[in-house]
């Protein structure tokens, strides 16, 4: 057989010259220097037809934007894959994906809730039966389900979808059934991480304070509670009726923080010269959670104010002595104790962070910087990615389709008493499903973020209407979050679907469809996983399956 000649190309990419193969793409060539370009029409093993645009690099030895993903490299090329300009330019291709896509990021109960509570979740687990995993999510952001499922105001269910459709779903009362009904012995207390040496200091025992040691004590950090009342609990018990929170259900959230180690010290006047002598000299850190106590921190603690005039600094929790921290209504009064709750745990991971431990979902990255996560995510609230805001009546049938018809549930033995397991169960199959269902893995999602994309950028004046696909048995299809990079399609014919996916329609107005007016059940026999697996977006979603970023 005759010798077959690879022929070789010379270019530069980042400044760096490098010589490649004939014929390969100019990011597979940027990937041979460890260079990452994002894009989300691309899949390896398929035709690459640029049509999201998020791959475009620059070549100034022409002086022209290039699809990267698509493009095969050729001599002389000088790519540029990071500038300013270019990120403008995959700014701008974003912005227009996201002008025409449809569909909420974070549900917008999530939204709502002051800790950033994953409503959505908790309730899909409630409606299988799964409270044990239910607490354990509603735990990641809310040290006292308990409680709060007493006595918080519920804003989330003034947000919720479904309260146009007929009622919001009880989301409260969902919240406290998860810490009411578990099958497990060890659920109550959490799972700890051995000691790692450190003690704190908790001054105050309301929700604040309370929250600060759950989220210490879970970490491995030892935890005294300093209070000057002769039972714990701060304003959850002095200032809120035993009609809205029965005092029972109080010690019972105490109890459990005191089984997970905590130590308390009641009946103690905190007076400045027991706070130096006994707390200061004898921890590691300190959090002061002491309620309204802003105008006697100089008199109490010895704090004393920054140049305007602030005592405690309101992002990351500071004061003016090293290692002493400060969080819930002794920044400033909070009307909802979910706040409390939030900053509670929002001043433990400082702490974790002042010590050189871990707290929370510090544990992934130690590095982090618990303010600037507090910030990230005070932005995600703001402003998330895709929102599609209220629901036209006629997506109400959409939304419904995940759902079931039935009116909000009141429990037969009142409020106080709250849900039976069988009727949380019930009342949790209301939720319509509104969160996105691909948190992790939707590219639109992560480059979006990544590049401070702005979804109203190019939005039209009124958005289309969402529509949802769910008789397949494993995918859902949702059309409007498509960006018809036909990666479905080819995966279909790939596979030889008898029916498959296809594109209908005419220039902007086209879209994936079923042919022959089928289901997507009849389309997608052989390929749904591979057909999600590829698919860019939340477009095409797990039915059941959940994606969660942990």
């Amino acid at each position: 057989m005759p010798l077959r000649f690879v022929n070789m190309i010379k270019l530069t990419i980042d400044h760096i010259p490098v010589e490649v193969q004939e014929g390969i793409t100019v990011m597979e060539a940027a990937a041979t220097l460890g260079i990452s370009i994002p894009s989300m029409c691309f899949h390896p093993g398929f035709s690459n037809h640029p049509s999201c645009m998020v791959c475009i690099v620059k070549d100034t030895a022409r002086d022209n934007f290039v699809p990267s993903c698509a493009l095969p490299v050729s001599e002389g090329m000088n790519i540029l894959t990071g500038t300013e300009e270019v990120r403008k330019a995959r700014k701008e291709a974003l912005e227009l994906l996201l002008s025409d896509h449809i569909g909420d990021c974070e549900a917008p109960c999530r939204l709502s809730c002051p800790a950033f509570m994953d409503i959505p979740l908790m309730n899909r687990l409630i409606a299988t039966g799964d409270f044990h995993q239910a607490l354990h999510i509603v735990r990641e952001e809310i040290a006292l389900p308990l409680i709060l499922g007493y006595i918080c105001p519920a804003p989330c269910e003034k947000a919720c979808k479904r309260k146009p459709i007929d009622a919001a779903v009880s989301i409260c009362l969902l919240k406290r059934a998860t810490a009411q009904y578990q099958d497990r012995a060890d659920s109550i207390v959490p799972d700890l991480i051995k000691g790692n040496g450190k003690r704190v200091a908790i001054v105050g025992t309301g929700p604040a304070g309370l929250s600060a040691a759950f989220w210490l004590l879970r970490t491995g950090h030892a935890c005294v509670l300093f209070d000057q009342h002769e039972k714990a609990g701060g304003a959850l018990r002095y200032s809120i009726s035993e009609e809205r929170l029965p005092k029972e259900m109080l010690d019972a959230e105490i109890n459990t923080i005191r089984d997970m180690g905590a130590e308390f010290h009641l009946n103690i006047p905190i007076n400045k010269d027991f706070f130096q002598h006994e707390i200061l000299s004898g921890f590691d850190a300190v959090i002061l959670a002491t309620g309204n106590l802003t105008s006697t921190l100089a008199d109490a603690f010895g704090i004393q104010p920054d140049s305007t005039g602030s005592f405690i600094n309101k992002r990351d929790f500071t004061t003016s002595l090293a290692g002493v921290f400060a969080c819930g209504n002794i920044i400033r009064e909070q009307k909802m104790a979910v706040h409390s709750v939030a900053q509670g745990k929002m001043a433990a991971m400082q702490v974790g962070v002042y010590l050189g431990t871990s707290v929370g979902k510090m544990e992934q990255d130690e590095s982090d910087n618990a303010a600037n996560m507090q910030a990230d995510r005070e932005a995600r609230n703001r402003n998330p990615v895709s929102m599609t805001g209220h629901l036209f009546e006629q997506e109400w049938a959409e939304y419904m389709k995940d759902s079931i018809p039935d009116p909000r549930l009141e429990p037969m033995g009142g409020i106080l008493e709250g849900f039976t397991r069988e009727e949380a169960m019930h009342e949790a199959k209301r939720c319509l499903h509104c969160d996105c269902r691909k948190p992790v893995s939707c590219k639109l999602r992560l480059y979006a973020g990544e590049y401070g994309a702005n979804r109203k950028r190019y939005a039209g004046s009124e958005r289309k209407r969402l529509t949802r696909s769910i008789n397949h048995e494993q995918v859902v299809y949702e059309t409007e979050k498509c960006i018809r990079c036909g990666l479905c399609v080819e995966i279909t014919e790939k596979h030889g679907e008898m029916i498959g996916l296809t594109f209908a329609g005419r220039g902007f107005d086209v879209h994936i469809a079923v042919p022959f007016n089928e289901t997507v059940r009849e389309a997608l026999t052989v390929t749904a996983w591979e057909c999600v697996e590829a698919c860019p977006t939340g477009a095409l979603a797990y039915k059941t399956k959940e994606e969660r970023d942990k």
